[in-house]
């Protein structure tokens, strides 16, 4: 799927597949996080199934108002012990199927938002 929106500057997902997305012109393959200015990978890169509370508690250090968690090619949640420490930090959190995330975190990175896309990429 093709994205297109003027978001100004920083990081825009640009398009998404199955078990891909694009960010500006780079493909990323593995499980990411984004923030308005970086691409940080591995992040749980064992997978949804795999996860863990540490994989939630590392988004912390990005100071996020909101999470937006990317499940995949479908919404799967995670338990919610897992999202402990964001809950105890007073941080929001929305699950999503990944290219719903991709294009939310687009829109709400490109009002300023403080948000961070943790997102299951790899198949």
């Amino acid at each position: 799927m093709k994205l297109s929106l003027d978001s100004g500057p920083g990081i825009v997902v640009t398009a998404t597949g199955e078990g891909w997305i694009r960010v500006g012109t780079a493909e990323v393959r593995e499980n990411a996080v984004l923030t308005r200015d970086e691409v940080v990978t591995p992040w749980a890169a064992a997978g949804f199934e795999a996860l863990v509370e540490a994989d939630f508690a590392a988004l912390l250090g990005l100071k996020p108002e909101l999470v937006l968690f990317g499940s995949g090619g479908r919404q799967r949640f995670p338990a919610p012990r897992l999202l402990k420490p964001l809950y105890e930090a007073r941080i929001g959190v929305e699950t999503m199927a990944t290219a719903a995330a991709c294009r939310t975190f687009n829109i709400l990175s490109g009002e300023g938002r403080r948000v961070v896309a943790a997102l299951i990429v790899a198949a």
